[in-house]
Order: C-alpha cells, then structure tokens, then sequence
C-alpha cells in the first residue's frame, strides 16, 4: 500500500485510526507516522513544512500544523481557540494537502 492509500484510508475511517476525531489526535496521529516512518527508513513528511510554506507562498516560523490552519483559514483566526465547525474544515485540508504533497512526491516533482 502506498502512502497516499494509506492516508486516503485514514481519511476514509478516521475514528478506526484515531478514537475521537480532533484536530489534535490527528496532528499528533501525523506526526507519530512520520517519525515512525524516519526510523524505519522511509522519507517520512521529509520537507512537508516547507512545501505547506511554498504553497502558501509566504514564510512563517510556524510548524506544519499552523501552516496547515493558515491555508485553511485565510482569513485569520485564533488558531487555539476553534469551532467545531473550523476544527472539521481544517482536518478536510489537511487530508487534502497531504494527498496533494504526496502525490507530488510520488511522481518525483520536486515538493519546495
């Protein structure tokens, strides 16, 4: 299974994968992969940040997760502090950029 099947799995179930679905679980449920996927070998989200960056087209010293709610909400908001409502459109881009990143990475485009 590729890793887009994989996310695209998630995606699909993500309380399978996650208990109770929030931004947060899932957050940490990302960055649990990639680090698992580093130790083992694999790229990982080896330059996920800095393609969210590129795709936003502005430099921040934000991590991917805050990069990920800039491109989500444009419009600006307390990140800290979402409705229920900002909280399931955030997860929705995030699945989307994800695929988006990796299927870049997948065709051997260059991702920054």
């Amino acid at each position: 299974m590729s890793e887009r099947e994989y996310w695209a799995n998630v995606a699909k179930r993500p309380g399978m994968f996650l208990g109770q679905v929030t931004l947060a679980r899932l957050e940490a449920y990302v960055d649990g992969y990639a680090a698992h996927a580093q130790r083992h070998g694999g790229p990982g989200l080896d330059d996920w940040r800095q393609w969210l960056v590129a795709r936003r087209g502005r430099e921040c010293s934000h991590a991917w997760h805050i990069q990920v709610r800039h491109l989500a909400l444009p419009e600006g908001s307390d990140f800290w502090d979402l409705s229920a409502d900002q909280e399931q459109h955030i997860i929705k881009v995030l699945f989307a950029l994800l695929d988006e990143f990796l299927a870049e990475r997948a065709t051997g485009a260059p991702t920054v």
